[in-house]
């Protein structure tokens, strides 16, 4: 995810371009509803993380609660750019320390050019007792001026697109975000719409 924070933090890296030294860096949020991709995982969720980047390569860890114990995300990859364009590769791993939901483990693939942005995953769940389920999530997104719009969907096993459009800004060293979910009832059940305010604040460690 999904809460701008988390869909901040995941693009920022996914497009993420050469760096000339090692940085650590740590985030702390609270979102008035956790979605992630569309989906709603809890309202009034807490999350945090801590990210190591050097020389175009990035690796991390982001948890956020959601009820039933956490979501712990644990995400790598390397991005670079090619004239214009920038590109990623990398890995993200879903796990969970209640029985909220089960595994998922994706590659990642992004894109960028100026302010629009393809992101692509390839994953696989691992669905409790059941069969395992295949997965591609899709998403293309345009950004500017701390304003965008997203329109993101799932293939395969999973089903289901939302459109998200949101507004962030930082104030006084304060990340503070707002975003519009349009579901469809084929990813919720029931078409849903969502407005969820964010706050958060990123360190250098």
């Amino acid at each position: 995810m999904n809460t701008y924070l988390k869909t901040g933090l995941l693009s920022s890296l996914l497009a993420m371009t050469g760096i000339a030294q090692a940085d650590w860096s740590a985030n702390l949020g609270y979102a008035s509803e956790y979605h992630y991709r569309g989906i709603l995982q809890k309202e009034s969720s807490a999350n945090g993380g801590i990210d190591f980047e050097t020389g175009g390569f990035y690796l991390g860890s982001w948890a956020a609660d959601v009820g039933d114990g956490l979501e712990v995300d644990v995400y790598g990859g390397y991005g670079t750019d090619v004239g214009a364009v920038s590109l990623s590769v990398g890995f993200t791993g879903y796990y969970y320390t209640g029985d909220f939901d089960d595994t998922y483990e994706e590659i990642n693939l992004g894109a960028g050019l100026g302010g629009l942005s393809l992101d692509v995953a390839v994953g696989q769940y691992d669905n409790f007792d059941g069969p395992t389920e295949d997965y591609t999530y899709y998403a293309l997104t345009y950004e500017k001026s701390g304003f965008y719009g997203k329109y993101a969907g799932f293939t395969q096993d999973f089903d289901g697109e939302y459109f998200e459009f949101g507004y962030g800004t930082t104030i006084a060293e304060i990340d503070l975000g707002v975003s519009l979910i349009l579901a469809n009832d084929d990813l919720v059940g029931d078409a849903e719409e969502s407005i969820v305010f964010t706050i958060g604040k990123s360190f250098d460690l």
